[in-house]
């Protein structure tokens, strides 16, 4: 009788997990995207002016004319998540502007200060369209959930069909649908151009969905 009940146990379980939508083995294998010593697996043409790796940091930064530049993967990607911890501090006023960009046609995670709108729109999802930055897709809450300024932050980024979610420090900022983007594209880096900004990455993993 004990046998039974926990067999029975288990089975509702796992139709609990079912009807959720949930699974034991829903966590994806995150395998490294960046390896810590050089950019093997990123485009690297004219990117060494404004990228190199430190300590097994990969950083980005503004040349002396302030031009900006896009670290493109060399792999196109469309399911997929990504890990990273990423880091900045503002030098000036105008912020520090840099995000991941993804899919085809293009939608950036913005990470920092937009340029259009001055005010920091960090977990936010960025469309280029009108309103750049959909209400459905701020992370209202972010400033809630990053560290000081400065400090390194854990993002999450997955995109799932129709659907873009951030997670910011595990917890959930920001959830945006559009099928207007469903094309695989490389993934990018930004550095902006005009704003003198620097940014830092580490542990960088992803995995196809």
């Amino acid at each position: 009788m004990v046998a039974m009940n926990s067999r029975t146990l288990a089975f509702t379980l796992l139709l609990s997990l079912a009807a959720s939508g949930a699974s034991p083995a829903a966590e994806p294998k995150l395998e490294p995207l960046f390896n810590g010593k050089d950019l093997t697996g990123f485009k690297t043409e004219g990117a060494a002016e404004f990228w190199r790796v430190e300590n097994g940091v990969l950083v980005g930064e503004n040349n002396a004319e302030k031009k900006g530049h896009y670290l493109w993967t060399e792999k196109e990607y469309g399911d997929f998540v990504i890990e990273f911890d990423a880091r900045w501090k503002a030098t000036t006023d105008r912020g520090v502007d840099t995000g991941i960009e993804m899919r085809k046609p293009k939608i950036q995670l913005q990470l920092g200060v937009s340029g259009s709108l001055r005010v920091d729109m960090t977990g936010c999802f960025y469309t280029g369209g009108k309103p750049a930055y959909p209400e459905a897709g701020q992370a209202k809450e972010a400033k809630k959930l990053l560290k000081p300024d400065g400090e390194w932050n854990t993002f999450r980024i997955q995109a799932k069909g129709d659907t873009f979610i951030c997670w910011i420090n595990g917890q959930k900022a920001s959830e945006y649908t559009d099928p207007k983007f469903s094309g695989a594209a490389p993934l990018g880096l930004q550095i902006h151009g005009g704003v003198e900004m620097k940014v830092e990455y580490r542990n960088m993993k992803i995995a196809e969905l």
